[in-house]
């Protein structure tokens, strides 16, 4: 039983490395204003899906859901923020927004309309993007995100009852993961604390958005947007994102995964895909 358990072990270690190592064949960089961007492109004549990270990840984060977009005929393509993992920015103050370095990747490719996917840090940015270029955007997914929303006292009321004293001042696995997952899967807790610390690098500051996300920012939006919050998410409570996902006007779906937290998209890869599948074939 013992050799039988070693040889699963091995042949699931050897599909990581595998994925991995295809990841890291199919990036590189893009030289953009003020960035030197690294992308990883699954490639083809697909429908793009660009993918943001977290504030805690890179374009690692995503090595579940790239495959599972590219199979379906997407062309699937994860940045690493300016500042993140392997992009390197030439000023460490790091002033050019998000949504502009996007805009520049997509002119730089070709892109006409994409669909566009951010979680949590990359909500923010996701949604800086669509209300700044609303005709650019085919289709809105925001995972696991507060937005740094402002100018809602309902949902500021919100977030002031539900905060956890003292979980700021907890670790990030502590923060970010799930209990359940931490517990089941510890080595998939360990790949996630390595994309973590190849994360923001030292001395890089955050880029700033062009504005900041509020109601009337959010009513502008145009795309078809789905919403999707963990069930046990600690930093942002599915409660919260259906706060502030209110005043989205254009048509919206709203999904939560039961016993997910705030890295949804890392704890249950095949549930957040199946669900982004299905919302972008639809439209």
């Amino acid at each position: 039983m013992k050799t039988y358990i070693l040889i699963f072990v091995f042949v699931i270690n050897l599909l990581i490395f595998t994925n991995a190592a295809t990841q890291q064949t199919n990036g590189r960089y893009v030289d953009l204003p003020g960035v030197k961007l690294w992308i990883v492109d699954s490639g083809g004549n697909g429908d793009p899906v660009i993918l943001l990270h977290p504030r805690t990840g890179n374009s690692e984060f995503f090595q579940h859901t790239i495959p599972a977009l590219a199979q379906a005929g997407y062309r699937a393509i994860a940045i690493d923020n300016p500042g993140w993992g392997k992009s390197m920015v030439s000023d460490p103050s790091n002033t050019t927004p998000v949504a502009q370095t996007l805009d520049a990747l997509f002119d730089h490719l070709g892109f006409q309309q994409v669909n566009l996917v951010g979680t949590a840090m990359g909500g923010y940015e996701a949604v800086d993007y669509a209300a700044w270029k609303p005709d650019r955007l085919n289709t809105l997914v925001i995972a696991a995100s507060g937005l740094g929303f402002q100018n809602d006292p309902e949902y500021d009321a919100f977030r002031k009852l539900a905060e956890i004293p003292g979980m700021s001042e907890q670790p990030s696995h502590i923060r970010e993961v799930s209990p359940n997952y931490r517990a089941s899967n510890p080595q998939g807790l360990a790949q996630w604390q390595v994309i973590y610390k190849n994360g923001q690098q030292d001395g890089v500051a955050r880029p700033p958005l062009f504005a900041p996300n509020t109601p009337e920012k959010l009513a502008s939006i145009k795309a078809h947007t789905l919403v999707i919050a963990g069930g046990i998410d600690l930093v942002t409570p599915s409660g919260a994102m259906r706060l502030w996902s209110r005043h989205i006007q254009s048509p919206k779906e709203f999904a939560v995964i039961a016993e997910a937290g705030h890295v949804l998209v890392w704890e249950q890869p095949d549930v957040f895909n199946r669900l982004l599948l299905d919302f972008l074939n639809k439209h």
